[in-house]
């Protein structure tokens, strides 16, 4: 495994204080046939792989001190960004060869690896242009323990905001769950995209343990902390969770 040692803020980012996250660890089982034999991390869209793809997205904004997480085939990504020198980023690996920890499960045990103040945290099957300077500046400028960037897409599960995007609760739609952490008098339903900003002290407010969501910590800490939310709507998105989805990622991103 490599295992880099260097501090997770990079001296050169005008966002100083920035360490990033990208989880690779997913069984990936929507996207069969392909994690049959590799991980979806490995998947290659326009001749580059999800996992290339994100760490020279957050190269862009200066984050090059980035964890990622591992399960499924998590030799086969450890090989490639030895093989590939991190594409250029120091790369830290967060072994969970053992078990997979989900969103949450898989940041708790990232901890001790971050130094940084704040960790962009994505997942490495998401694309996007969404301008992380917009989104870190918001974050600094308002000092929640998490923002999360969220839009108006359609979507089977919501996060539930107030008039000031501040996150108040939960909604499946498709089974009419739902859970509300704080009072407000509209709720208003953002998808989320798969990018948070999460600060370091959020950290040692997490007290679940092993295999869990980072979605029910929010809702658990909603109540008494603010965790906002960063409407980027408009931004090229896409969540390249299917084979079908593929063709279309590669006509958005063909660069």
């Amino acid at each position: 495994m490599m295992n880099n040692s260097q501090s997770t803020t990079s001296s050169n980012s005008p966002f100083r204080g920035l360490g990033g996250m990208i989880f690779a660890a997913g069984l990936g089982t929507r996207f069969k046939p392909w994690t049959d034999k590799h991980p979806k991390a490995l998947a290659v869209i326009n001749g580059k792989s999800l996992l290339q793809r994100n760490i020279e997205y957050l190269q862009q904004y200066g984050i090059t001190n980035v964890v990622v997480n591992v399960h499924h085939f998590a030799d086969q990504i450890v090989t490639a960004l030895e093989k590939n020198k991190g594409y250029g980023s120091a790369i830290t690996i967060s072994d969970e060869t053992d078990m997979v920890l989900e969103t949450g499960g898989g940041i708790k045990k990232a901890a001790p690896l971050f130094t940084a103040e704040n960790i962009l945290v994505i997942n490495v099957d998401i694309l996007t242009d969404l301008d992380l300077g917009k989104l870190i500046a918001f974050h600094q400028q308002h000092n929640p323990l998490s923002t999360l960037a969220i839009t108006n897409r359609t979507t089977s599960r919501y996060f539930l905001f107030d008039e000031d995007n501040t996150l108040c609760g939960w909604r499946n739609t498709k089974t009419g769950e739902e859970k509300i952490a704080r009072a407000a008098t509209t709720y208003i339903p953002k998808a989320f995209s798969g990018i948070h900003v999460i600060s370091k002290k959020l950290l040692s407010l997490i007290q679940r343990e092993g295999k869990f969501s980072i979605v029910d910590t929010y809702l658990e800490l909603a109540a008494t902390h603010t965790i906002k939310g960063f409407d980027h709507s408009g931004s090229r998105f896409i969540d390249v969770g299917k084979p079908d989805s593929v063709a279309q990622a590669e006509q958005l991103f063909s660069e």
